[in-house]
């Protein structure tokens, strides 16, 4: 009994939804072509990435060290955490390293790292003196480079080390550059 009471509710409602449909509606303005660059990649919106800079994207942190211990983590991995982070070394230090963590990556690579002078006396700009490499596999969170002093040792100076990853190194490869200092005996 109730169902021809559903059926003239249900027509009505149907009636009211084409009525208005049907119902004329203010027109849209046209635009004119406007070119691309007005309103999609617009040069305000975009910042450049500072390949000079400490890099970011897969790097969770990364930081110089005067060395580095593993710990279990949370997730029972080993996490590499570094020791007395600094970007000031004494000139004797057996090695230097880079420790970093990564956000979740879905293929292993290498993380490669070039230590070259910026401002020393007596050598070239770009002469790689030390540089390391880690090979990442898909469970690691984390990791480390370990710079070794060149074979005169480290000359009181500046220092940049070009963080590359990938498979080999390459312009292409390049994510950041990490900077340090060697500071004399007395200082």
């Amino acid at each position: 009994m109730m169902t021809g009471g559903f059926h003239l509710a249900g027509g009505v409602l149907v009636a009211a939804l084409l009525w208005y449909s049907a119902a004329p509606g203010e027109e849209l303005p046209l635009t004119g072509n406007v070119p691309i660059s007005e309103f999609q990649n617009r040069a305000q919106d975009v910042t450049a990435y500072d390949f000079d800079a400490p890099p970011k994207g897969m790097f969770r942190s990364i930081a110089l060290a005067e060395d580095f211990e593993e710990r279990l983590g949370f997730l029972r991995t080993h996490e590499i955490v570094p020791i007395n982070p600094t970007e000031r070394f004494r000139g004797d230090v057996a090695a230097i390293f880079i420790i970093f963590s990564l956000h979740q990556h879905y293929q292993a690579f290498t993380v490669f790292g070039r230590c070259m002078p910026e401002q020393l006396a007596g050598t070239l700009p770009g002469t790689v003196i030390s540089e390391d490499a880690m090979r990442i596999a898909l469970e690691d969170e984390s990791g480390y480079l370990k710079l070794l002093p060149p074979q005169d040792g480290w000359k009181p100076g500046r220092y940049k080390v070009e963080i590359h990853t990938g498979e080999q190194v390459n312009e292409m490869t390049l994510m950041g550059t990490m900077r340090f200092t060697i500071v004399g005996a007395g200082q």
